[in-house]
């Protein structure tokens, strides 16, 4: 008679448990498929479920170069990047403006200084200049030729380089979607450049989205420049934009996720995205920039 409880018993309590294992799956199964089945609006109207935006889609085959895609003007940018030593800091500040000034305002020279920054969050004592050559790498090969037969501008790379930690350049295109900067009608601005490490062969992606979600940052006149890696670390996109204060970046960039379109943008590039940084930077005195 025991014998036959205790297995009535053990019986009931298999029951229970295989109940409770099929509740959780269909459960499970219920919430699956309906999180499969939320559909959020794209800014062209369509819809999508949301898993769709976690991955990144497939990329339709480009027969054509990303500096051809993607860029429309033959300008080249050059970023210089220099880590400087803290007790150096500064000496180099009063080189490079005495120096950067004389070659951006030297008419035989085909380049221009399109901004001149140093950080002040992020990384310190790093100094960041953005040059511009107007007429693509056929300046470039003869502003270096000048550089390297002026003595003034050998003397300061001499002196330069007891002040520095490590330097790097990229060679650049803006982005033809982004526009010309605007002249900045205040002063004393800082500066946000974002840096974006893509996974490769996501370029084009990038653009297309980027295309679309710039629209939603220009009401401020924040956009000052949206770049792409020709040389150097490659699959890397630097956005630079323009605020009046840090208070003030925090509320624009607040107000954008109010607006139709954000959202997917972020969405869909966040997925392209191996890694980031952001720098707060000031212009040096002699940037045009301010």
């Amino acid at each position: 008679m025991m014998a036959c409880s205790c297995r009535q018993h053990s019986c009931s309590l298999l029951s229970r448990a295989l109940f409770v294992k099929n509740t959780s799956i269909r459960r499970n199964a219920s919430w699956f498929a309906s999180l499969m089945n939320i559909n959020t609006s794209d800014s062209d109207g369509q819809k999508e479920g949301l898993l769709d935006k976690l991955f990144v889609r497939s990329v339709a085959p480009v027969k054509d170069a990303h500096s051809r895609l993607l860029a429309t003007k033959e300008h080249v940018y050059e970023l210089q990047i220099h880590d400087i030593k803290p007790e150096a800091f500064h000496d180099y500040k009063e080189a490079a403006e005495q120096h950067l000034r004389n070659r951006h305002e030297d008419g035989s020279i085909p380049c221009k200084l399109f901004g001149s920054w140093v950080t002040t969050f992020g990384q310190q004592d790093q100094a960041i200049h953005l040059w511009l050559y107007e007429n693509g790498y056929r300046d470039i090969m003869e502003t270096r030729a000048m550089l390297n037969s002026d003595p003034n501008y050998l003397k300061y790379k001499r002196e330069r380089s007891k002040m520095l930690i490590s330097r790097e350049n990229q060679l650049l295109q803006a982005f033809s979607f982004w526009g010309d900067p605007e002249p900045r009608t205040t002063k004393n601005n800082i500066y946000e450049m974002r840096s974006y490490h893509l996974k490769p062969g996501t370029m084009i992606e990038w653009g297309n989205n980027w295309a679309r979600g710039i629209e939603c940052r220009r009401a401020n006149a924040e956009n000052i420049a949206g770049l792409f890696t020709q040389i150097g670390d490659l699959y890397m996109v630097h956005h630079i934009w323009a605020y009046e204060n840090l208070q003030r970046r925090k509320e624009i960039r607040e107000d954008t996720w109010r607006k139709p379109g954000w959202d997917s943008c972020v969405a869909y590039t966040v997925p392209l995205i191996r890694k980031m940084k952001s720098r707060i930077m000031v212009p040096f005195a002699h940037s045009p920039l301010q």
